[in-house]
């Protein structure tokens, strides 16, 4: 297991978001590294958790339990074969794009160790939104991502450091319940009979999905 790819973005001026500004970070390009990785602070005030990495809308974007986000290179793979066109690291957005890890399949709460370091934990899956449909340029890219039910992991700093492209993932603790990624994305998009069971990833998962699961239980039970 390895860090691929390791994906910095800079600011620019598009049509096809809806931040205030019109500027997205999105379109992101691999670099060598070393880059530092921190935890940025609260959402809606920190952005990336890597230095030099632009997160523009932070209403919906970075913050501390979206810091990181990853992509295994086995799905971009897969996407190419379905889309018909190359996908290069970074093109989904990711900071990460990994190899030998199923990302998706991660538990919430599952911790990866990458280079000497830098530790990671899962927190959620990417929900896709209208600058990601932009960015790819596919029509109904929203829709066709969500059907996927593969959306990659967002991750937040256990401990910091720095990391380079190449680096080792090992994982170095993995929960015993059963709630992974695309268990926690279905619940919250398209199933969301599921979001009981997203309870018992407890405060490891992103406090928005937490909130959503617990309010789902107190309303209909569970």
């Amino acid at each position: 297991m390895k860090l691929l790819s390791l994906n910095l973005g800079r600011a620019r001026a598009v049509e096809y978001t809806d931040q205030p500004e019109g500027v997205t970070g999105i379109d992101k390009q691999p670099v060598e590294g070393p880059v530092r990785v921190t935890a940025p602070g609260p959402k809606g005030v920190g952005a990336s958790g890597l230095a030099g990495d632009a997160v523009c809308d932070t209403r919906h974007h970075g913050g501390d339990e979206q810091a990181v986000y990853a992509v295994a290179r086995g799905d971009l793979d897969e996407w190419e074969r379905e889309l018909g066109r190359t996908l290069p690291n970074g093109v989904f957005g990711e900071n990460l794009t990994t190899e030998g890890i199923d990302v998706s399949g991660a538990r919430i709460g599952e911790r990866w160790r990458i280079g000497s370091e830098v530790v990671l934990e899962v927190t959620c899956g990417r929900i896709p939104c209208r600058t990601f449909q932009g960015h790819l340029g596919e029509k109904g890219w929203v829709k066709r991502f969500t059907e996927k039910g593969a959306p990659g992991a967002y991750l937040r700093v256990i401990e910091p450091g720095e990391i380079r492209s190449g680096d080792p993932i090992e994982i170095v603790h993995r929960p015993d319940h059963d709630v992974t990624v695309a268990l926690q994305f279905r619940a919250i998009t398209t199933e969301r009979a599921l979001l009981p069971r997203l309870l018992a990833a407890a405060e490891a998962l992103h406090p928005e999905s937490l909130e959503k699961a617990r309010k789902y239980v107190a309303k209909y039970g569970g």
